[in-house]
């Protein structure tokens, strides 16, 4: 087994639910245990795209070299919760200004390109030990040092009363609780995230996304192969080549490709693993037989 998986995730489950789900699901066509990789979790509120490798493919993360994340959420003004989004209790309330639009549109130059945050309490970020959420839940607080990030845009969808639509694209490790914390304190007031959807996650975008039920209706189409999501060039071998590239022996290959990575199949278009050029030779990073 040996792809990826672009589930559209609901409210509701945990990230690591609908892994254990995908794994019962393939296991029949695997032949044993099968390895599950997310390339990014979703919180159990939030909903949208989860990418996840199977089987091999979890040997692949590291070289998808796009890791982007879009997504769209509301900004819920008047009222900070402790966990910084909708599931939490009130923390303090403060009064929306009259002049909210003009106060957001003044404020969001200063949310663009690199910026510091603090990791939220509530979240999975580890701290002698032991994870910052399990600390809050024990009623803690700790000092958190600030995470550099990169918000690639963000803009103004619209409003209903207190509740501002937004649109983010910004770079693995954003919290957009945090954003929305600290978007809300530049306009005068507080507030906290309130749903949150994920648009795009590096390739992996939210119109090719499939649900469960989709994917459990054809488990084979449902596989997206590590080409689609990875894109290297791809180097076949001849049958003595590929025993040796199997075996992890450096072979020599005339007109390689000028990219330092590449997948590596045999004569018979099997992925045999991905290799990396240093001159006219291919060594073997990955192997998959």
């Amino acid at each position: 087994m040996l792809g990826f998986i672009n589930l559209f995730k609901p409210a509701g489950p945990t990230s690591t639910q609908f892994g254990a789900r995908l794994r019962g699901l393939y296991r029949s066509t695997d032949g044993g245990k099968l390895a599950v990789g997310h390339f990014g979790t979703l919180d159990p509120q939030a909903a949208g795209v989860l990418p996840i490798a199977l089987g091999k493919a979890t040997r692949l993360l590291p070289l998808i070299a796009d890791r982007r994340k879009a997504y769209v959420c509301t900004l819920v003004l008047g009222r900070a919760t402790v966990t910084g989004d909708a599931s939490g209790a009130t923390l303090t309330s403060a009064p929306v200004p009259d002049d909210i639009d003009e106060r957001l549109l003044a404020a969001l130059p200063r949310f663009s390109g690199t910026i510091g945050q603090t990791p939220p309490m509530y979240s999975a970020v580890h701290h002698g030990g032991r994870r910052l959420y399990e600390l809050a839940r024990a009623g803690l607080t700790v000092d958190r040092p600030k995470r550099l990030v990169t918000i690639y845009g963000m803009s103004v969808l619209g409003r209903d009363g207190p509740t501002i639509r937004l649109r983010i694209g910004c770079s693995e490790g954003t919290y957009v609780r945090t954003l929305c914390e600290d978007l809300a304190s530049a306009c005068g007031t507080v507030g906290h995230m309130g749903a949150l959807l994920r648009e795009a996650s590096g390739p992996f975008v939210l119109y090719e996304s499939m649900t469960l039920d989709e994917i459990a209706a054809d488990p084979v189409a449902a596989l997206v192969p590590p080409e689609r999501v990875i894109p290297i060039p791809t180097v076949v071998l001849d049958g003595r080549k590929a025993t040796d590239f199997r075996a992890g022996r450096v072979v020599a290959i005339v007109n390689l490709p000028a990219e330092n990575h590449v997948f590596v199949r045999d004569a018979s278009r099997s992925l045999v693993g991905v290799g990396e050029t240093v001159g006219a030779l291919l060594a073997p990073r990955r192997v998959f037989d």
